[in-house]
């Protein structure tokens, strides 16, 4: 039965572990001369109704880098579920790469291509989640302080797709989190039903405040993301009123544990989620944390192949 990568939530704490040790592994060898050619003779097909700069390139390498080969379908080129149905797409494109990778808008598209597809199918981000960061998040953090256990990992913002995957990370690896978000800013209620399930077993602890500075009291990781997501446009000028005071900036940073690490997904809007002082001062892993995209994933693409 083929395995796919739509959510963290699917895979045991495990699975999850394993794939981040993985992750380690690969990336050691990568810098000591070069990766095993694991996936030669494997193509794997990047469908993107989004524009990406790390998902494409990260993705594009890690094929490289393993011995493989990347495919990239534009949005003019598919037209996903509008010039041809999403189960005819996954049928057709089955027959020609051994895995498919999607970064769509809709998560239910992501879904159906999962349901109909062959092979394969890894979730490059969609508007529920974003799993493929979370594993680079979590790759980061344990690099960091060796351990997701019983880290303070705390998320400014919006109640997004990025923060459903890093809850739910945290949550199934025993990392506590906590997240500040402006009322209406939520996440998802079934999303968090789900983590409180995974922390229950884990022994991670969960708290949804409103106040940043009491959310980052004691965080060793704060993490943010852009106020306005990829098909929220229309709703840029009424946040750009609601999020200032979840700004992480240097005062803010200062709240945290002393040796606290900031995270962001990028891309970054300066002076609006994350100041330029953070985001290129001593505190910030947000690019290492960005090529951390390319190893976390060489360990998912290994895995789903089964070649590791």
């Amino acid at each position: 039965m083929k395995k796919d990568f739509l959510h963290v939530a699917d895979f045991s704490p495990a699975e999850l572990q394993s794939m981040l040790d993985l992750a380690i592994e690969l990336k050691k060898e990568y810098f000591a001369g070069g990766n095993r050619p694991l996936l030669q003779g494997k193509t794997l097909a990047m469908i993107f109704q989004k524009p990406s700069l790390r998902t494409r390139v990260s993705f594009d390498m890690a094929m490289r880098h393993l011995g493989g080969d990347a495919l990239y379908l534009s949005p003019a080129e598919i037209g996903l579920g509008k010039r041809e149905s999403i189960a005819d797409v996954a049928r057709v494109v089955s027959g020609y790469v051994e895995a498919i990778m999607a970064r769509v808008f809709d998560h239910e598209h992501v879904l159906e291509l999962a349901r109909w597809a062959d092979v394969p199918v890894i979730n490059g981000l969609s508007d529920y989640n974003h799993p493929c960061q979370a594993m680079a998040d979590a790759l980061t953090i344990q690099e960091e302080f060796g351990t997701l256990k019983g880290v303070n990992v705390t998320y400014v913002g919006d109640g997004n797709n990025v923060a459903v995957s890093l809850m739910h990370v945290c949550a199934k690896l025993g990392a506590n989190f906590t997240i500040a978000s402006p009322e209406g800013y939520d996440l998802p209620a079934a999303a968090v039903e789900v983590a409180r399930e995974f922390a229950r077993e884990s022994g991670s602890q969960l708290a949804f405040l409103r106040d940043p500075h009491q959310a980052v009291a004691g965080a060793q990781v704060i993490y943010t993301d852009t106020w306005t997501s990829m098909g929220q446009e229309e709703e840029a000028k009424k946040r750009e009123a609601v999020f200032p005071p979840y700004q992480v900036n240097a005062s803010l940073v200062a709240e945290a544990d002393k040796d606290a690490i900031v995270m962001h997904c990028l891309p970054a809007h300066r002076g609006q989620e994350i100041t330029d002082e953070v985001a290129d001062g001593p505190h910030s892993r947000l690019f290492p944390q960005a090529h951390n995209r390319l190893h976390a994933q060489k360990a998912v693409l290994a895995r789903l192949f089964g070649v590791a």
